[in-house]
């Protein structure tokens, strides 16, 4: 199970969302409004992120990917409300 950090949990309070650990096995994250609805499920298991990046390899390195996390998926992550959105703005 995907353990989230704190810069996640900053960011889900910035977007005014609750997350909780995905019970997905495809996924990390589960997003809920804060009525407690489900959103969607963001970020694929076996896939490193912004936060673990940091973790474990520094800030240098994690812009890197960072950057091209944002080339590679520049056309899902602009659409408010998507699946895209909340994996960019919520792991990225």
């Amino acid at each position: 199970m995907y353990h989230i950090l704190p810069y996640t949990y900053e960011k889900a309070k910035q977007l005014n969302v609750l997350i909780y650990p995905s019970n997905n096995p495809k996924y990390k994250i589960s997003v809920y409004n804060k009525n407690g609805v489900h959103i969607t499920d963001i970020g694929a298991n076996g896939y490193k992120d912004y936060p673990t990046y940091m973790e474990e390899k520094g800030e240098d390195y994690a812009r890197k990917r960072r950057e091209l996390y944002k080339k590679r998926h520049e056309k899902d992550r602009t659409i408010s409300g998507s699946r895209g959105w909340y994996a960019d703005n919520l792991l990225w």
